[in-house]
This record gives C-alpha cells, sequence and structure tokens, in this order.
C-alpha cells in the first residue's frame, strides 16, 4: 500500500506531483485559490480537492472529504504564505499575517501525521526573520514534533529541474518516528554556479526546451491555447523524460491518459515588431534594458520564474523571460519545462493564470527529492501502480476565476483581472464548446 500525503496550500500541485512522483497517494489538497482548484483537479482528479482556507479546517473534515477514515497519514507538506517580521515588542507568532503558518502546524498535529515537510521562501532564514523561524521549530516541538537541523536551503537546480530557485524545506517528523534527512544533490547545474564536484551535469535550457515546436508557427495558437502538431524535435533526455517517452519518465507515479501530439498551455503573445526587434538584439544571457525581460542562455539555467501577483493584488503579470531563439517570451509551456513539469500536466489556459500558476509551484523535481528522503526515513520502498489516470474535464482550465468559484461553490476573491476581462468572458456555452473542441482535436482522449 502507498504511503499517504496531504498537500496544504497546494496550489496547481508542484508538490503533490513531487510526492505522487516519490510513491505517494496524494488524498487532498487544500487551496483557497479556484482557479488553482481547477488545475489541480484536472491533474488529480483522484484527489480530493478542499476550496478553502486552511483557517478553521478540522483534521476530520480532511478525513472525510478524502474517503480515508482513520487511516495513518504518513506525510502533511506545503508552504503557507508568511510575513515573517516581528511586530514591535511581539513575538513573530503574535503577528497576525503569519496566522497561516500556524494553522499549517495545528493541522500536522491534529491529523498525527508521521512526517511533514514545510517549504518556504529563502529570506526565512535570514535577518529579523531567522527569529520566526526558531519559533516555528519551537511550536512543532510543542506539539511533539522533532524538526531536523540544522534546516536547509535546497536549489532546485541541484535535483535536476534546469533552473536555479532556492527553497527553505523544513522537514520533520513525530517523535515516535525516525526523523527525515535531507537527500544530496543529484547534479551539477549545468551553468557551472554552485557546481558540485563528481555530479553530473544537468540539463541546460535548450535541452529542456528545444525540441519543443515555435508556438508563433501555429495560428490556431493566437485564441487557443492547445493544437495538433508533430513538429517536435529530437529530444534530449530531459526533454525525453518530459514528454514521457519512456516507462522511467512516470518515476512513482500514475501514468496518465493523455494525447503527447497534442501541444498544451501554448498561447502565442503578441509582440510589436520593435519589441521583437530589441529582443533580437539582446545577447542571450542578458536582460532587455527597456522590458528589463531577462533573455535566456541556451547553455545555461532559466532565471528563477516569478509568479507575478493575484487579483486582490493588482493582478500584475510575472515576467516570461525571452527565448534564447524566437525573438518572443516563453510561452507557459515552456515555463512548465522549465519547471519540471512534464507535458501532460496542464494550466490555465490563459498566459496570466497559467504563468502565475508556474511561478507558484514548487518545481516537481526538488519536491520528488524532499518526498524520497520522507519514503527514506518511513523505511517504504516505492514501487509504481498498475494503475492509470484519465485527466479531468479540460473546461476546467477555461475557466475564468468566478465560473470556477461557481463550480467549487465558494466565493470569487476579488480580482482585477477578470473585472477587465468582460470583452473576453465566456459563457458556460462557450465553456462546453471548448471542451467539445479539445476532445475532438485529441481523437476523444482528454
Amino acid at each position: 500500500m502507498r504511503p499517504i500525503g496531504i498537500d496544504l496550500f497546494a496550489g496547481a500541485g508542484g508538490m503533490s506531483l513531487g510526492f505522487e512522483q516519490a510513491g505517494f497517494d496524494v488524498v487532498a489538497a487544500v487551496e483557497i485559490d479556484p482557479i488553482h482548484c481547477a488545475a489541480h483537479k484536472f491533474n488529480f482528479p483522484d484527489t480530493a480537492v478542499i476550496p478553502r482556507s486552511v483557517v478553521g479546517l478540522s483534521a476530520s473534515e480532511i478525513r472525510q472529504a478524502s474517503g480515508i477514515g482513520e487511516a495513518e497519514i504518513d506525510c502533511v507538506f506545503g508552504g503557507p504564505p508568511c510575513q515573517g517580521f516581528s511586530m514591535i515588542g511581539q513575538r513573530s507568532f503574535e503577528d497576525p499575517r503569519n496566522s497561516l503558518v500556524l494553522e499549517f502546524v495545528r493541522l500536522v498535529s491534529e491529523l498525527d501525521a508521521k512526517t511533514f515537510v514545510f517549504e518556504n521562501v529563502k529570506g526565512l532564514t535570514v535577518g529579523r526573520q531567522r527569529d520566526f523561524l526558531k519559533e516555528l521549530v519551537t511550536e512543532f516541538n510543542r506539539v511533539g514534533y522533532t524538526v531536523r537541523m540544522p534546516w536547509s536551503v535546497l536549489d532546485a537546480a541541484h535535483y535536476g529541474t534546469p533552473q536555479h530557485r532556492e527553497r527553505l524545506i523544513l522537514v520533520g517528523s513525530r517523535k515516535d518516528v525516525t526523523l527525515p534527512t535531507y537527500r544530496p544533490p543529484l547534479v551539477t547545474p549545468a551553468d557551472g554556479k554552485r557546481s558540485i564536484a563528481g555530479l553530473r551535469r544537468g540539463p541546460n535550457v535548450e535541452e529542456a526546451i528545444g525540441d519543443l515546436p515555435d508556438a508563433d508557427k501555429f495560428a490556431s495558437l493566437l485564441d487557443n491555447d492547445a493544437t495538433r502538431t508533430s513538429a517536435y524535435r529530437e529530444p534530449s533526455d530531459y526533454a525525453a523524460e518530459m514528454r514521457c517517452l519512456t516507462n522511467d519518465a512516470w518515476h512513482f507515479g500514475y501514468v496518465r491518459e493523455w494525447s503527447p501530439s497534442i501541444l498544451t498551455s501554448s498561447a502565442r503573445t503578441v509582440h510589436t515588431d520593435i519589441s521583437r526587434r530589441r529582443f533580437s538584439e539582446t545577447a542571450p544571457g542578458s536582460v532587455e534594458p527597456i522590458s528589463r525581460f531577462y533573455k535566456l542562455s541556451p547553455t545555461g539555467l532559466s532565471n528563477t520564474l516569478r509568479a507575478g501577483t493575484d487579483g486582490a493584488r493588482g493582478a500584475f503579470t510575472s515576467p516570461r523571460p525571452i527565448h534564447f531563439a524566437h525573438d518572443r517570451c516563453i510561452t507557459v509551456r515552456e515555463m512548465a519545462r522549465l519547471h519540471g513539469f512534464p507535458d501532460w500536466f496542464r494550466l490555465h489556459s490563459t498566459k496570466w493564470h497559467g504563468a502565475r500558476q508556474v511561478g507558484n509551484a514548487v518545481p516537481p523535481p526538488l519536491a520528488r527529492a524532499v518526498a524520497g528522503a520522507i519514503m527514506d526515513a518511513l523505511q517504504i520502498t516505492p514501487d509504481r501502480p498498475a494503475d492509470t489516470v484519465a485527466l479531468g474535464d479540460p473546461s476546467l482550465l477555461y475557466l475564468e476565476m468566478s465560473e470556477a468559484a461557481e463550480h467549487f461553490g465558494v466565493q470569487a476573491p476579488s480580482s482585477r483581472r477578470d473585472r477587465k476581462s468582460g470583452a473576453k468572458k465566456r459563457k458556460q456555452q462557450d465553456i462546453e464548446s471548448e471542451r467539445i473542441r479539445l476532445r475532438v482535436i485529441s481523437g476523444g482522449r482528454n
């Protein structure tokens, strides 16, 4: 039987995917953003998506939603947003902005999980925020959990992701369970930075996205995010894994039923001729001086991909870097490749939400390495499941925020992006038409 995991603050599912690939069954995902809930439900249709805040959420509600009854939970994982700065004269935990971190600790304890993984920004380990982190360790200890010390900041580039992305990873266990440790780096980054002698070289940008068809060649991608094509180039080992061309590419996760001939998450961006000229004149590995966009180097790694802001904070678009070979910003699919998401994994159909979902996610290869360390501590040998999983309804990926909220029966968060999109707003019948169209081009498959 596969170990049970629960994802708190799940987003679109970067950590869920990494844990599944390591051998876990992720039975529940808690996420407040309805757009993220929709993407998670599409990619993990057998996972119970709980579309609400963790505040006030009980362990029994999670158990009931996931259908696991009183089964023992092997790991609770997630990355609660937190500010970390102390208010004058108060402990960091007394700052109401950090209440979600306390909710994470509470749920780990109430679920009586054997282990936990807390991920967050590197900044928590320095300056005044370090005091907050110390308080967090003390709080875990108070509720019966030992934390692996010293804590560690891991770079996704050391675990096979073609992107430098550093995350604080805090692991711990119930005091009657073996304390997890950290798995050592697997590769040395292709750009030579933070190299580790004796390790094979990890993938570079060209190896990650160079085989993908150029989205600008498809007029249909001006209005849609998916098109049928066979115009793939010879893949690198990394690209072959992203395209799931071998059984090993699935690791210990469930094989998905999908159509490899459909290029997804690839809506085009319209650039002016002036912008394209500026992009073409920018040297790879440098910043274009007007837009301040980074131009990818084919032999290097991607810069850290950012999420932008959500609708409540102004709906600012995340800056997507410039392609190394094409005079345009990269697509959401190319972002996903640089983050370690395989091609069957789909993001929201819009560039804004799709890029936000990638930028918010923990790279799955990093999550897989962390989850593997938890498996080691639990003394569980992972195995490959025999079952395959049919992906969810594609219409989930085309919902606007208000529609996604209605689908999950929750209140939509305030979003400028939704208010701006009146001219583009799809009615429900348009969503149904898009669902039918996608099934037609996929030959009846999801």
